[in-house]
């Protein structure tokens, strides 16, 4: 895996952080209003050092049901405190008032008339104790991380993606290559989630070294570049929108590639074709090269030499990408890992 590039750091500032239920807490944001009526519960829930599966895994035995009844937003990390929405039909609501978990807790249920589906998220809020920090470098990283929001942050796929194994990606290729042979339809959709994202990686770290060689560190968008529009549509502009993409109206793309999605144009081409599989059957899709981190917040303590930093990422991205552009440096699981 080559090593993911950024436009903005700090660069000789070192801290840690690590991933647990004290020090890393991600909060759901939801994307929709629920009207406090309906057939479906809505539960907002937080749960401690575990997965989403796990935590469905657990209210699926407690019911009775299969998992698949059981609506989700999003993935949380297990090594967190993390909340999030998921939906039951109205009938289990005797149950869920009476249900009681060591790692699971219900904060509140409420009403609508759907069941909660998978992407039904604006984004996650996250709060990170950094340490061995002191006052200096903190001011020096809050001004780094203001910058990167203003500027934005490429929506790299974090280390988290592409699982323990480091092989995956040549287990991908050689799985649609037929080398070898994989029965389970979730490792094969897992395999085919790295292959792309591998691609998309190294298309975004092309694009990032050619803006620090050109465009001193922001952003260079190209000719042909395909852009994403509030409103959710795909936009393929004659002319760079220059304004329209410094307003933030307008967010470059890059391929997850793949069959039914747009390809890029003109210059922008010239690269993304590097990074492209016509022949891959599964579904392509389009992924913001640049996002915004809103809402920042910092707060330090001196007796801890420790930054608390607060932040709201839109869904599908990664906190750890944020914390690598601010440090200039790639973490994997290990270093997260608290000793």
């Amino acid at each position: 895996m080559r090593k993911r590039e950024y436009l903005d750091s700090v660069g000789d500032i070192r801290f840690k952080f690590y991933q647990n239920k004290d020090d890393f807490i991600v909060d759901e944001v939801p994307n929709i209003e629920f009207k406090g009526k309906g057939n479906f519960l809505i539960l907002h829930v937080k749960k401690v050092e575990m997965t989403t599966w796990d935590m469905i895994a657990v209210f699926s035995e407690y019911l009775g049901i299969p998992a698949q009844k059981i609506g989700y937003a999003g993935l949380k990390d297990k090594h967190a405190t993390t909340t999030q929405y998921i939906s039951v039909e109205s009938s289990y609501e005797k149950m869920m008032k009476q249900f009681r978990h060591r790692q699971i807790k219900i904060m509140d249920i409420t009403r609508h008339s759907k069941s909660i589906r998978m992407g039904d998220l604006a984004g996650n809020r996250f709060s990170i104790n950094l340490f061995e920090l002191d006052n200096i470098d903190a001011g020096r990283l809050e001004k780094c991380a203001r910058k990167i929001s203003k500027n934005g942050l490429p929506n790299y796929f974090g280390y988290q993606r592409f699982g323990r194994d480091s092989d995956s990606f040549k287990q991908a290729k050689d799985m649609l290559s037929g080398e070898i042979f994989i029965e389970d339809p979730k490792v094969k959709n897992f395999l085919i989630s790295i292959y792309q994202s591998e691609f998309f990686n190294n298309w975004l770290r092309e694009r990032v070294e050619l803006s620090r060689k050109e465009n001193d560190g922001k952003y260079l968008i190209l000719d042909g570049d395909i852009y994403l529009a509030k409103d959710g549509k795909l936009v393929t502009p004659k002319i760079k929108p220059t304004k329209d993409f410094e307003s933030k109206k307008l967010v470059p793309t890059g391929l997850l590639c793949g069959r039914d999605t747009f390809r890029s144009r003109d210059d922008a081409l010239e690269i993304e074709k590097k990074y492209d599989d016509e022949f891959l059957q599964a579904k392509g899709y389009r992924r913001e090269a640049l996002i915004y981190p809103q809402d920042i917040e910092c707060k330090y303590i001196k007796k801890q030499t420790m930054l608390n930093l607060s932040f709201t990422l839109p869904k599908g991205s990664y906190a750890t990408v944020f914390l690598e552009s601010i440090a200039d440096r790639n973490y994997s699981a290990k270093d997260v890992k608290k000793s």
